[in-house]
């Protein structure tokens, strides 16, 4: 007899999630010149990813992180020359799940003073601001990207119905671009801007 018991009540994960890298970022929220702001860095040109492109504070899960929000908090607190102390966490933005092997989960979080930040020229060449009005009167210019199979050459062939000529599916994957004064906002961290942004204007 099967034992079914291990599947009632249950949490729901991700299929092969130990394969994916796990991230988490922090959208921080500021008091800038009297205006909310969002708080942007630009990469370092020393890293080897992505240098001077712009995100958020955040990078990978470590085995002393407690969860995601940990996560967070240690790399914005690492990255910004913050405290725990000065990140007030207000709730996570939703879940991405990238065609890269990634899974990254944003929070939205305030900064308690704009005044102790101090960038870790390591990783940040330097920080700015952005007033959230901006992003509610503005929507991000989209492109489609498309993703596709392509199987290696040992690729089981014969296994499969019609072979070679077996009509793999594709898919698309959505660019967005933010245009403010000469930044660029693009990619991965303007989809995190509009998906805090719907949520803001969900009735």
């Amino acid at each position: 007899m099967i034992d079914l018991t291990k599947i009632r009540g249950r949490k729901a994960e991700i299929i092969d999630q130990d394969k994916y890298q796990r991230s988490a970022v922090l959208l921080p929220i500021v008091k800038y010149q009297d205006r909310e702001c969002i708080l942007f860095e630009i990469r370092s040109q020393n890293l080897t990813i992505q240098p001077g492109e712009i995100c958020f504070p955040g990078g990978g899960t470590e085995p002393g992180d407690k969860n995601e929000e940990a996560t967070a908090v240690r790399e914005t607190c690492e990255e910004l020359g913050l405290s725990k102390s000065d990140i007030r966490i207000i709730g996570p933005l939703d879940i991405l799940i990238t065609p890269f092997q990634t899974i990254i989960t944003p929070f939205v979080g305030t900064l308690a003073d704009v005044k102790k930040i101090v960038p870790n020229k390591n990783e940040v060449e330097s920080i700015f601001y952005v007033p959230i009005e901006f992003f509610l009167s503005t929507s991000p210019k989209t492109y489609f990207t498309k993703t596709t199979i392509s199987p290696p050459p040992d690729f089981p062939y014969n296994l499969l119905p019609n072979g070679k000529t077996y009509n793999w599916r594709t898919g698309s994957y959505p660019v967005y671009f933010y245009i403010y004064e000469d930044k660029i906002i693009w990619g991965i961290t303007a989809r995190i801007v509009n998906n805090f942004i719907q949520i803001l204007k969900q009735d």
